[in-house]
């Protein structure tokens, strides 16, 4: 039992010793018998540790509590800096020019009649006659052809001396010929235009679409154009809406076709116009122009000898 006790010892002193050595070497410290410069570099090599970050173990007593200075009212403020009139204002403040510019051009565009008025009327109700609503109705289309006699009329070929030509080189019967051929082939009042639909007015164009209605019934419809540059113009566009729908209609009963056959306009271009440079006379300018053959310039161009200023 003794020698256990005395064995159990020696082990337990042993083990304090090693602990010992371990910590001693472990230990920057160097050693007595150390070299100085092998222990140099050791201290230089060896890389430092991380900073413990601090941390403060201050803590705030529960008792103080942080206090905020009363929010003053803005309303307050501003009620000390108001200031309120003895009496207050009976009359209105006067007209400017501008607003009296404006009432006044508010009056004249209410006091003018609008394009479309008028547009959803009924048709007029006659005695012992059944009325025809031309903005909906295709009453007599393609039921009954025309007389030799009328045919000959509407199919008749165009004369040459009739047909225009604007300044791009483009052909046209003007329209008061279109109404001459129908009022020979109808007579006056046997035919007229009944409009479709209601007047579409844009910033620069007039357009609406027609029904072309001879002896009683529906023989085309088309829809007529015309452009316009001032709001004052409007109703003169209106009525070339009007007839160039007319010239559209007019398609269809074969009167003038030869306008858009193509070997006739080819054929009349080479015998009957001509191209000429004109100088514009405020401006200056030069252009080519297409003109008929008979026809001389007009103003405000004058013909000029070479196509260069």
């Amino acid at each position: 039992m003794a020698s256990r006790t005395a064995h159990s010892g020696t082990r337990i002193l042993a083990s304090a010793c090693r602990h010992q050595h371990r910590a001693f070497s472990s230990s920057p410290i160097p050693s007595a018998f150390s070299n100085s410069s092998s222990y140099r570099a050791a201290t230089t090599s060896a890389p430092k540790p991380a900073a413990k970050p601090t941390t403060s173990t201050y803590s705030r007593s529960p008792n103080t509590q942080r206090t905020t200075p009363p929010a003053t009212s803005s309303s307050a403020s501003l009620a000390d800096r108001t200031v309120t009139p003895s009496f207050p204002a009976t009359e209105p403040p006067p007209p400017t020019a501008r607003s009296t510019t404006l009432d006044s051009a508010n009056a004249a565009a209410q006091s003018q009649r609008s394009l479309t008025d008028g547009l959803f009327d009924q048709p007029p109700e006659l005695e012992n006659v059944p009325a025809i609503d031309w903005t909906r109705s295709y009453h007599g289309l393609g039921s009954v052809s025309f007389t030799p006699e009328q045919s000959d009329i509407l199919l008749a070929p165009i004369t040459p001396e009739d047909v225009e030509v604007k300044p791009d080189g483009i052909i046209y019967l003007p329209e008061i010929k279109y109404r001459r051929i129908l009022n020979r082939a109808f007579g006056p009042g046997g035919w007229g235009l009944a409009p479709r639909g209601e007047s579409i007015v844009t910033g620069k164009l007039v357009t609406r679409e027609y029904g072309l209605i001879v002896q009683g019934r529906l023989v085309s419809i088309a829809r007529g154009e015309q452009q316009y540059f001032d709001p004052d113009g409007i109703p003169t566009a209106t009525e070339g809406c009007k007839s160039n729908a007319l010239m559209r209609c007019c398609k269809d009963l074969g009167i003038a076709s030869e306008l858009w056959d193509p070997r006739f306009i080819r054929k009349f271009m080479v015998e009957m116009t001509k191209e000429v440079w004109v100088e514009h006379v405020a401006t200056k300018k030069k252009r080519k122009v297409v003109i008929r053959k008979d026809d001389v310039v007009k103003y405000p161009f004058k013909e000029s000898k070479a196509g260069f200023a």
